[in-house]
């Protein structure tokens, strides 16, 4: 019984997965979510206070991994051409495009340096960079690997450049999307908005803060 199960399971999935076209390279790189980096968590060891972590960001030295601003999820990667294609790509909302011009009126107000802003390719995770910080370099690495991909390095990418401390007095920001940071730095999940305030350690990193889109003024307090 168990393997007839199975087969009807396969069998449905071919069914639905012609019908979406889900063996595009496009497709699959943003089916399922991977695994949540086994033995990390994503959540501060130590909680910095707002006014302590204000400091250090103006110091330089970080990274922030921001995740993309709100989208429309009635809208979906899954016939996406290529990277470029927005019109067939999940996309920003007004909401969205507001709380990433909030986030970067933010940063200039609280003066936190920014050097190097990467991006993943995809539109709204350039979009949200463009919007908050007015530039954005496409960064095969910010995103990682195929979801169907084996190869256990897909994120090394990823994980280097959380690891590689930024140029000195400026803080790198990584606009991007929640499951690579999931597979590379452990669970919980960002929320669309939320960034993660990282601290490279040369061959490794440590989540110092997490802050929603909406919180970072509260950093003066």
């Amino acid at each position: 019984m168990q393997d007839f199960q199975q087969i009807v399971t396969r069998h449905t999935a071919l069914i639905l997965c012609a019908g979406l076209a889900c063996a595009t390279a496009s497709a699959q790189q943003f089916q399922g979510v991977p695994p949540p980096a086994p033995g990390r968590s994503a959540q501060p060891a130590k909680p910095m206070p707002g006014p302590e972590l204000l400091s250090e960001l103006r110091k330089g030295g970080y990274v922030i991994y921001l995740r993309h601003t709100s989208t429309n999820f009635s809208r979906d990667d899954v016939k996406s051409r290529n990277d470029d294609d927005c019109d067939n790509q999940r996309p920003l909302t007004d909401k969205g495009r507001e709380e990433a011009r909030q986030i970067g009126a933010a940063f200039r107000e609280l003066k936190i340096p920014i050097g190097q802003v990467l991006a993943s390719p995809r539109c709204r995770t350039m979009e949200t960079a463009m919007v908050a910080f007015g530039r954005a370099e496409k960064s095969a690495g910010a995103r990682g690997g195929l979801v169907r991909d084996p190869d256990p390095q897909r994120y090394a990418g990823l994980r280097q450049l959380l690891s590689t401390p930024p140029q000195p007095g400026t803080n790198l920001v990584i606009a991007s999307h929640g499951n690579p940071f999931y597979a590379t730095a452990g669970a919980p999940y960002l929320a669309e908005g939320e960034a993660a305030v990282v601290r490279p350690l040369g061959k490794d990193f440590e989540i110092v803060a997490r802050v929603r889109h909406d919180g970072w003024r509260a950093l003066a307090r």
